[in-house]
């Protein structure tokens, strides 16, 4: 893991993040990492147009990521934000029972390119994550893991990360949420 340098992402990594995306076809067939974002009439039109929405996002300051590089080229990313910058969660309802107390910000999402997975780049996305809202200021920190309880996963339902990968960056297991995912959440100190 220590090879891997993570950047915020933004228009002076946009290139490399978004050579990531094109790598693997605009990523779960043209998402371009939109769907926790708020809808627009744009979003879902096309894969051009989703890029140019996340584009846009990116350079108005509303899509938040920790970009993981390998030198030059990024190899994967952790997606994060306001609650208010990413309101499309699944099992909302259940989620929001009992919640209490807010939080700043969400974690959302990962991806890591098909040639590094199973080379520690989540870990290292999330890490980037933690560590980005720390300068930022800090705050409570809520993540949607996939629980696999012990078990194998298919790489396909682990875009939300796992409930480990969280447990080792310092999240406490709140309750299940959905079928096979879960509500963990960390307060970060301001860095």
């Amino acid at each position: 893991m220590s090879q891997y340098e993570v950047k915020a992402l933004g228009p002076d990594t946009w290139d490399a993040f978004a050579a990531l995306v094109e790598r693997h076809n605009g990523v779960w067939g043209g998402c371009w990492c939109l769907a926790y974002h708020a809808k627009t009439p744009e979003m879902g039109q096309s894969v051009e147009g989703n890029r140019a929405v996340k584009m846009r996002l990116v350079s108005d300051g509303q899509a938040h990521a920790a970009v993981v590089f390998d030198g030059d080229r990024a190899v994967g990313w952790c997606q994060f934000g306001s609650p208010e910058e990413l309101p499309r969660i699944t099992h909302r309802k259940e989620y929001e029972a009992g919640l209490g107390e807010p939080a700043d910000y969400r974690i959302t999402c990962f991806f890591v390119d098909r040639d590094y997975r199973r080379d520690g780049v989540s870990a290292a996305a999330l890490r980037g994550a933690v560590d980005l809202i720390a300068e930022a200021g800090g705050g409570m920190v809520d993540g949607f893991p996939y629980d696999t309880q012990g078990g194998k996963a298919n790489a396909s339902f682990l875009y939300n990360g796992t409930r480990s990968l969280f447990e080792q960056s310092g999240f406490d297991y709140e309750r299940p949420k959905g079928k096979n995912h879960c509500f963990m959440r960390a307060v970060i100190a301001p860095g």
